[in-house]
């Protein structure tokens, strides 16, 4: 798979990216634009993602800096879960035990394919801090080891003015429940 945009593609990309990064200030405080622009223009693998990222409906938008790692970090910031990464079950064996209607694909995989992680708890709940998000969808999230283990995943939603973390069976898929990525910069 080619994991290259055009010239054409990484400039409209940027533009997207810089206008949804002025009006969202508030995710993003003490952070310049200048700064995430200069390390994108040079980081093909990081455009691709973030494309991957904005074609699914993602929206994504910086909502911090690892000081650690020198990395800044995307998230999906569109209100509901990306309507391009719906109806996934949980991983691919959960996708293979279904005996039938598979959905298409499994979060996991679309997450890795994308080049992207799919969200943690710690994660969501940080970015409810900066909004209201998934108040009519839910986010599938990456799941404990030993929660998984047991056929389990977890997912989150944003209801009556609260942060609601779940569970369900990984093979399970619903119309309106997706995941939110985060890809590091």
């Amino acid at each position: 798979m080619n994991k290259e945009l055009s010239q054409q593609q990484s400039q409209e990309l940027l533009a997207i990216l810089k206008d949804r990064f002025e009006k969202n200030r508030n995710r993003h405080l003490g952070i310049e634009w200048a700064d995430i622009g200069a390390k994108l223009e040079n980081n093909q693998d990081n455009l691709w993602s973030l494309n991957k990222m904005e074609s699914t409906g993602g929206e994504p938008d910086v909502v911090g800096y690892d000081e650690k790692t020198g990395e800044f970090l995307f998230y999906d910031c569109s209100a509901e879960t990306p309507a391009g990464r719906r109806n996934l079950c949980y991983d691919r064996e959960a996708l293979d035990a279904r005996k039938e209607f598979k959905p298409a694909n499994s979060a996991m995989e679309m997450a890795t394919s994308m080049g992207i992680e799919i969200l943690n708890e710690e994660q969501y709940r940080e970015l409810q801090k900066l909004g209201k998000f998934d108040s009519k969808t839910s986010s599938w999230l990456k799941t404990p080891a030993d929660i998984r283990k047991l056929g389990g995943a977890i997912f989150g939603d944003f209801r009556y003015g609260t942060v609601f973390i779940y569970h369900n069976g990984v093979q399970s898929y619903y119309a309106v429940r997706g995941f939110r990525g985060c890809l590091r910069v």
